[in-house]
Parts: structure tokens; C-alpha cells; sequence
């Protein structure tokens, strides 16, 4: 037999070599992330506290900034912190709660996405079966299906990525813990994870861009037949944007995921990485928020309450 040693822990990699580099990207990668904090959490507060905003709608955009600043959460920080300090290892325990976390959070963001974007067909389609169809007990169930699908698939996906054995390396060529990567380290017979990702992304992924595909079609050619040029003006800008992330979103994974195991850059392993777990986080606030005139209205009204509640409280110190 050949001798090895089995892995106890991973290397991950840092955002550059050159420290000033790794500066850069840190702090650039810092900002994307409070900068999705922000606006997922302004987007969670105004549809919570504005009560004209009660609709399934603003439910399910409610549920995705959620789901977003989890998303982001599980990768950005940690990778930020290890670059700047140098610390590159992870346990076995933390690679395996990277995984099923990241696993878990593409599922649902995805299921959302499509969920979404036949909540839109729904509304724009048949406006007059709209509240029978998406009333608010079809919404929790969709919700909490999303919820329990993705964690049986990313349980099953973690359970069976460390069943395996990692004797070749321990160095990940990736700033977080991803089940493609690791595959690649294993010194087992992967087999039966490739096919379990394969049927995933065709059982998940491929069901979920048709319904989406579907319903934008019907969405597009439905707005196309308005005669107000100004209304399709509008439905096209929220759209398109929408398509592109999600696009993106599905491309780049089905690309890190579904390709054939070959050596390649570390620096392309990381950029296509931010493609579907750092940049739908980001932008999805951005499209549903400054092009959404009832959201900003809805931040406006919190905003005003929150300064006139900050200097009644001041006139009342100074009286008192």
C-alpha cells in the first residue's frame, strides 16, 4: 500500500498572495457585505413594519433578504478575517457546516427566486385569481417546503461528502468549504457524490429556471400587449435585471459544480465562487428596492418615524 495521511483539517485560500492585494479585496469584500446587510435589513423592516405592504409579494421579498444575509454571512466574513490574519485552516467540523450551510442557502435562494417569479406571473397574469391562488396559507407552505427540501438535500450532500476519505492535499483551492473542491482532495471513489449533484441540479436547479423562464415569458409577453409604454418601460427594468442575477446565479454554480474535475486557477475557482454566493446577496435588494417606488416610500415613512421618535426623546431630556 501507498503510504498517506488522512486529513484532520483544511487550508483555505486568501484572497491574494501580495499583502497589499489581500488588503484590497478584504476591505472591498467587507463592503459588499454590509452593504447587502443594509439593504436586506431595510428591505426586512420597512415590508415588517409598513402594513400596506402585507402581500405575498412582500412576503416572499421579506423571506430572501432573510434568507440573503444568512447567505452572505456564512462566507464573507470568515474568508475577510482569515485573509487579513492569515489563518487558513478549518476544522473538519467547521468545513462540514460551511458546506451543508452553503449547500442549504443556494437551495432556497433558488427555490425563492422561482417561487417569486410565479408569485409575478400569478399577479400579472390572472390578477383576478391572484388572492385565491397565492393567499397567505399556499404562501407559508411554499415557504416551508422551500425551507425542508433544502435542508434534507444539503444534509445528504454534507453527509456524503464526509463519508469520504482526504489523503491527497489539504489545501482548498477556495476561500470557503465547497463540495466540488473537496472532491477533488478525496483519495475515495466519488461516484455516487457526482450523481447526487447531477440529479440535484436537474431535480432543483433545472425545474426551477424552467418555472422561471416560463413564468418571465408569460410576464413579458403579457406586458408587451399593455398600450402604456411607460408600464412596460417598468416591467422591463425590473425584469431584466432579475434574469441577469439569477442567471448568473444558476450558470456560474452549474459550472463550478457540474464540470469535469480538472486543475485550474485558484483565482478562477474564487471569481466564478463570488458569482453565485456573494453577488445575488448583494444585488438582489438593489433591483427590488430602488426600483420598487412602494419599498422606498414604505423606507421613507420608517425613516421619518424613527427621527421624529430621536428628537422627541431630546426635547423631552432637555425639558426635563
Amino acid at each position: 500500500m501507498a503510504n498517506f495521511t488522512l486529513v484532520t483539517e483544511f487550508l483555505l485560500e486568501v484572497f491574494a498572495e501580495t499583502w497589499e492585494l489581500r488588503i484590497l479585496l478584504s476591505v472591498m469584500f467587507l463592503l459588499v457585505y454590509l452593504g447587502s446587510l443594509l439593504g436586506n435589513l431595510t428591505i426586512i423592516i420597512a415590508t415588517t413594519v409598513d402594513q400596506t405592504l402585507n402581500t405575498p409579494m412582500y412576503f416572499f421579498l421579506r423571506n430572501l433578504s432573510i434568507l440573503d444575509m444568512c447567505y452572505i454571512s456564512v462566507t464573507v466574513p470568515n474568508a475577510c478575517v482569515n485573509s487579513l490574519t492569515d489563518q487558513r485552516n478549518i476544522s473538519m467540523t467547521g468545513c462540514a457546516a460551511q458546506i451543508f450551510l452553503v449547500f442549504f442557502c443556494a437551495c432556497v435562494e433558488i427555490l425563492f427566486l422561482a417561487v417569486m417569479a410565479h408569485d409575478r406571473y400569478v399577479a400579472i397574469c390572472k390578477p383576478l385569481l391572484y388572492p385565491i391562488i397565492m393567499n397567505h396559507q399556499i404562501c407559508v407552505q411554499m415557504t416551508l417546503a422551500s425551507l425542508l427540501s433544502s435542508l434534507v438535500i444539503a444534509g445528504m450532500h454534507t453527509i456524503k461528502t464526509f463519508q469520504l476519505s482526504f489523503c491527497h492535499s489539504n489545501k482548498v483551492p477556495q476561500f470557503f468549504c465547497d463540495v466540488p473542491s473537496l472532491l477533488r482532495l478525496s483519495c475515495s471513489d466519488t461516484f455516487t457524490n457526482k450523481l447526487l449533484i447531477l440529479l440535484s441540479a436537474i431535480v432543483v436547479s433545472g425545474s426551477c429556471f424552467i418555472l422561471i423562464a416560463e413564468s418571465y415569458v408569460h410576464i413579458l409577453s403579457t406586458v408587451l400587449r399593455v398600450p402604456v409604454k411607460g408600464e412596460r418601460g417598468k416591467a422591463f427594468s425590473t425584469c431584466v435585471p432579475h434574469i441577469i442575477v439569477v442567471s448568473l446565479f444558476l450558470i456560474s454554480g452549474a459550472y463550478v459544480y457540474l464540470r469535469t474535475p480538472v486543475t485550474s486557477e485558484v483565482v478562477q475557482e474564487m471569481t466564478l465562487s463570488v458569482l453565485y454566493s456573494i453577488v445575488p446577496p448583494f444585488l438582489n435588494p438593489i433591483i427590488y428596492s430602488l426600483r420598487n417606488k412602494q419599498i422606498k416610500e414604505a423606507v421613507r415613512k420608517v425613516t421619518l418615524r424613527i427621527f421624529f421618535r430621536v428628537e422627541y426623546k431630546n426635547i423631552v431630556l432637555v425639558m426635563v
